[in-house]
């Protein structure tokens, strides 16, 4: 009999909890999502609220241990871990207490303090010189984006000084939710670079007191630092009251979502290259070395393998197209889908079996959606430029468009975007011919067609790729465990369940939409920001 290991993914919109029992191999055994809220603010405000994850991880944990019934009681788990959103910004009093409501990675409001901080005097790619060159050679990365969580601290400083004089430890989502199940205030190495705080040259590995300085950053809010692999501490007794589980049970460091995707995806030796679909989207090509480029916006990031750095490009909003689709173009369609006999009831096979029904329908449409182009920037973007004020624009609507097209145009607009990201990271180093393709998005065989048709590449899918998340901070709980040898061995735990080759006769047709989607940002740049000043 293996090891059972409880993981939470701690998303945007929802958490899922995840059972599983590792030996030979990652088994999920049972699994449950709640959603709960993004609440957007004026001013490109974006917060989350601390007691709906913790409603949502209680929630699904029994239903969860509901389900696994005898055969897996709470005393039989043997870890705990999480995988999260990450560059959240949740700051904490002296009783672990949230001081404020946290805010997402996807708030932009800080754009004073980034000025006044790094965007000053001369610069490169928007960051003053000095400090760019500093920042490179002490963390290996810029804190050049307004959604950068520094910049988010600085924020609530100016902003809110009687919450910010309540501040004892700034965590990320995840350190925050081990605060509650264990009291300890700590935070992975991975969330800690997350920061662009963190040291890691081979002789730091640790805080650094010059970044520290330079950003006007109080180092006494910085919590421990732990590895992914590492024990955090214990469940306590209230925390294990209010998730229905065993007090002591070990609570490890897991990581953020960035950084255990792709170790869930199987994708963790050096070289390999996996993409991501879920709400947000990115490209990761794990590298041995630190690499930057800050044209780009593309940083070699610190991951739950301490050897290696993930090459990680990111756009803000991917499968959160998707939604706005569903919720904003195809409702009328889709509602007389769920009154059908057969539609699951639960939100989360409901959600899933409406998006499928949604890429079905555009099977048929030609590659170019008729001549359509859509720009998936709905709550600005960060790679391969970063501007907070860019958003989503249709441009080629026809007398003859319909919402087939347009839905089928705005698929193809991530995945232009994906490209766009794939081709950067090649400037500096080399992608996989074949890529692991996971998240929500890669549920669709259509969208995996897709996609590999507009990249030209053999994609690689997983069995469960919306759980790739889950599945990543359980193997390295089970790497804590010492029932994987280590994190790169995780490969060998996650097989291939289906292959997508390219149609090279599709990929040459998209050639020409390609060439003018990447000419839409620099097209309407100045319409964004005219836009947004109209808008304040």
């Amino acid at each position: 009999m293996g090891k059972y290991i409880l993981a939470y993914d701690i998303g945007t919109t929802g958490v899922k909890t995840c059972l599983f029992e590792v030996d030979s191999s990652i088994r999920l055994l049972s699994s449950a999502s709640r959603s709960y809220r993004l609440y957007i603010l004026d001013g490109g405000g974006a917060e989350q609220d601390c007691d709906d994850w913790w409603t949502g991880m209680a929630e699904s944990t029994a239903e969860v241990m509901r389900d696994a019934g005898e055969e897996v009681k709470p005393e039989m788990i043997s870890g705990i871990s999480f995988c999260s959103q990450m560059q959240g910004l949740v700051l904490v009093d002296r009783d672990g207490i949230p001081v404020r409501r946290p805010m997402s990675y996807m708030d932009q409001r800080a754009s004073e303090e980034i000025k006044n901080g790094i965007a000053n005097g001369i610069q490169i790619a928007g960051a003053n010189v000095s400090k760019l060159i500093k920042s490179l050679q002490i963390t290996g990365a810029v804190a050049g984006s307004v959604k950068d969580p520094v910049w988010k601290y600085k924020w609530v400083e100016a902003h809110e000084p009687d919450k910010f004089a309540k501040v004892y430890k700034w965590l990320d989502v995840k350190d925050y939710l081990i605060l509650r199940c264990t009291g300890n205030f700590t935070m992975t190495d991975d969330s800690a670079f997350g920061t662009l705080l963190y040291d890691i040259r081979p002789d730091g590995r640790c805080w650094s007191r010059e970044m520290c300085r330079m950003l006007g950053v109080n180092m006494s809010h910085l919590p421990d630092i732990i590895r992914s692999t590492d024990v955090a501490g214990y469940l306590t007794a209230a925390a294990a009251k209010d998730l229905g589980l065993a007090e002591g049970t070990p609570v490890y460091g897991g990581g953020g979502d960035a950084s255990l995707i792709g170790v869930g995806a199987g994708a963790t030796g050096t070289g390999d290259t996996h993409i991501y679909s879920g709400t947000s989207g990115w490209v990761i090509t794990v590298t041995d070395k630190q690499t930057v480029d800050v044209t780009s916006m593309i940083a070699a990031i610190v991951g739950a393998d301490r050897t290696k750095y993930n090459y990680f490009a990111e756009m803000e909003t991917a499968g959160k197209c998707l939604e706005w689709v569903k919720d904003h173009m195809a409702k009328d369609e889709i509602g007389i889908y769920v009154n059908q006999e057969g539609v699951p009831a639960d939100y989360e096979s409901r959600n899933s079996q409406l998006y499928s029904y949604m890429t079905e329908v555009i099977r048929d449409v030609e590659p170019g959606s008729g001549g359509l182009l859509f720009a998936p920037w709905l709550h600005g973007n960060r790679c391969p430029f970063e501007d907070p004020s860019s958003r989503g624009v249709f441009i080629g609507i026809g007398i003859d468009t319909g919402k087939t097209e347009m839905i089928h145009a705005v698929l193809e607009g991530v995945f232009y975007h994906l490209r766009w990201m794939l081709e950067c990271q090649e400037r500096k180093v080399k992608t996989s011919k074949v890529i692991r393709f996971v998240g929500g998005g890669a549920l669709s065989p259509v969208g995996c067609q897709m996609l590999a048709d507009i990249l030209g590449r053999t994609l690689e899918t997983v069995e469960s790729p919306q759980n790739v998340g889950s599945v990543g901070a359980c193997a390295v709980t089970a790497v804590g465990l010492g029932i994987i040898p280590d994190i790169e061995s995780v490969k060998d735990y996650v097989p291939v369940a289906d292959t997508y080759y390219p149609d090279m006769d599709k990929h040459r047709a998209y050639k020409p939409y390609y060439k003018a989607f990447k000419k839409l940002y620099s097209s309407n740049k100045g319409l964004f920001r005219m836009l947004a000043k109209a808008g304040r």
